[in-house]
This record gives structure tokens, C-alpha cells and sequence, in this order.
């Protein structure tokens, strides 16, 4: 099994290519310069040549407050990328998994998300991953949108490795209290996007494989409760830790509103794939474990 990838620095790219070897599939990252989703007229060609089995688009603008001030670029990568992306599988007959996000709904819901509930983004970043969704459905129907939310992994800028940095200077830290959802560990949705994409490829009639499908970890929490995790698992483990002062949202203002309920639920996942990722506890100690180690894989 050969999956190309767009992207090659992002969380869930190097958790896929550490993943890899294990499950016995080849992992092909191509990110800029040979790829750029801004540049959409050289996907086909670039994807083309890397001769996959299944293509995974998760290269996209991510920065959510800067995209507030830059639309028009987010747009462009998220949406009209990830259409050249899907136009592209089409055309090459080849399945396609679209990464997105919980940023597509308003968060105004007391329940987790489900697939078919109504989106409405609150922000720039969340209408052009909502526009991406729309692209990769108009392109065809040999595809899964995997959305998920509040992605953490030993790679790259996340939650997590902010509150373990930040620890080491501060005894105190106020945290949102009042979002809730659904912490996500990257090498555990690897693990998913591997089994999707291998089903998709082998099962090329099965219209029950394709669609919407929410992929996070298992369990809630806020972001408080996600901090107060990693500083007890920190202090385990003899690293930093700091006490968390639970804050509302309107005490950290941003540029770009986050949805106050982030919670997606999984249920179609595990009836149409059987898969469930693992509880987000569990995926917290081993992420801090291999950061306080330097262990990334």
C-alpha cells in the first residue's frame, strides 16, 4: 500500500511516516516546493508521479487567528487546494481522505457534533475548511472527510507542548474552562487514517466507506481539564508542572471565536470502520512521556 500525503512538516504527516513501517504501508510526503496548494495547475502532475494506492490531503492553513486577517489565503489553500487535490484523485481514479476540522460548526450545540448536523463556522479558518469539504464532495464520491479536533502529538506547535514549555517559568496558569471537546493524538489518528485509506483502496464499491466521518479521541474534557492532565503526568514523570487557574473564554480574547462545544461524535466511525481511538488520558501520558523523553516515535 503506497499513500502520498500532501504536507511533510505537520503533525499528523510525521505521525503518519513514523507509523509507516509498522503498518506495512509506504508513506510518500510531498509538501512545498513540489507541491503547493496555492499553485493548483502542478497537483496533478506532482501527485500523478508519486504513484500512490490512495492520496491523504493534510497539508492546510492552520493558523487560526492569523486567518482573520489573511481569508483570502486560507481560502485558497483549504478550499481551492483541497478541490485541485480532489479533482486530481478523480481524474487518477485513486481514493482520497480530506483532513478537516470541528472548526466548521458554531459550537452553539449541548451534544456532541454528529456528521450530519448543520455547519456554521464562526471564523475564517473554519469557512475555508468548510469550502475544502464542498470542493472534495463536488470532485466525486471516492472520498472520506475525516474531521477532527484538538490535535496534540510529540511534533510540531500544539496544546500540550505549549503547557509543558510554559511550566517551566510559571507556577500558575489560567486556562479556558468553559470550551469543551475532544483532545486527539496525532500517532492515534494516523493509526486511522492508515486503516481508512487501506479500506477505501480495497473496497472500492462500498458506498457505506465514503462520506463524512468524525475521527477524535475518545472522551471529553476542556481545555483546563486537558492542561490539568498533562501537568499530573508531567509531574509523574519528574518534569514541569504549574496549577491551573480555570478561566472563561471572554478572559482570553482572540482574534478568531472558538466554538464553545468542540465535541465530536464517533459513533459512524466505529459502525462503518470499526475504529475508535483511544481515550484522550491515555494518549495524553504517552505524548507527554515522549516529550519529556525526546522520544518522538
Amino acid at each position: 500500500m503506497r499513500i502520498a500525503v500532501t504536507g511533510t512538516t505537520g503533525q499528523l504527516v510525521r505521525s503518519l511516516i513514523a507509523m509507516a513501517p509498522s503498518a506495512k504501508v509506504e508513506v510518500v510526503a510531498i509538501g512545498r516546493p513540489k507541491l503547493d496548494l496555492t499553485r493548483p495547475d502542478e497537483i496533478h502532475k506532482t501527485l500523478e508521479q508519486a504513484r500512490p494506492d490512495c492520496i491523504v490531503n493534510a497539508a492546510a492553513y492552520t493558523a487560526v487567528d492569523k486567518a482573520e486577517s489573511e481569508p483570502e489565503l486560507a481560502m485558497a489553500i483549504n478550499a481551492a487546494g483541497a478541490g485541485a487535490v480532489a479533482a486530481a484523485a478523480a481524474a487518477l481514479r485513486l481514493p482520497l481522505v480530506q483532513i478537516s476540522t470541528d472548526y466548521v460548526f458554531d459550537g452553539a450545540l449541548s451534544r456532541p457534533w454528529r456528521e450530519d448536523d448543520a455547519t456554521s463556522p464562526l471564523g475564517a479558518y473554519g469557512r475555508s475548511k468548510l469550502a475544502g469539504e464542498q470542493a472534495v464532495a463536488a470532485a466525486g464520491d471516492n472520498h472520506a472527510i475525516l474531521r477532527t479536533a484538538w490535535v496534540h502529538s510529540p511534533y510540531g506547535g500544539n496544546f500540550v507542548k505549549t503547557m509543558l514549555r510554559l511550566a517551566e517559568s510559571r507556577e500558575e496558569l489560567g486556562i479556558v474552562a468553559d470550551q469543551l471537546g475532544t483532545p486527539t493524538y496525532a500517532p492515534a489518528l494516523a493509526d486511522a487514517v492508515i486503516a481508512i485509506a487501506r479500506r477505501l483502496a480495497a473496497e472500492p464499491r462500498d458506498a457505506g466507506l465514503r462520506g463524512v466521518f468524525h475521527v477524535a479521541g475518545s472522551g471529553e474534557t476542556s481545555w483546563a481539564g486537558l492542561a490539568e492532565a498533562v501537568f499530573a503526568a508531567s509531574a509523574r514523570l519528574g518534569g514541569p508542572s504549574a496549577r491551573v487557574r480555570p478561566i472563561a473564554t471572554a478572559e482570553y480574547p482572540t482574534p478568531a471565536r472558538r466554538p464553545a462545544n468542540s465535541r465530536l461524535d464517533c459513533g459512524l466511525l466505529a459502525a462503518r470502520y470499526g475504529l475508535r481511538l483511544p481515550p484522550w488520558q491515555v494518549s495524553v501520558e504517552d505524548c507527554v512521556a515522549r516529550l519529556l523523553t525526546g522520544s518522538e516515535c
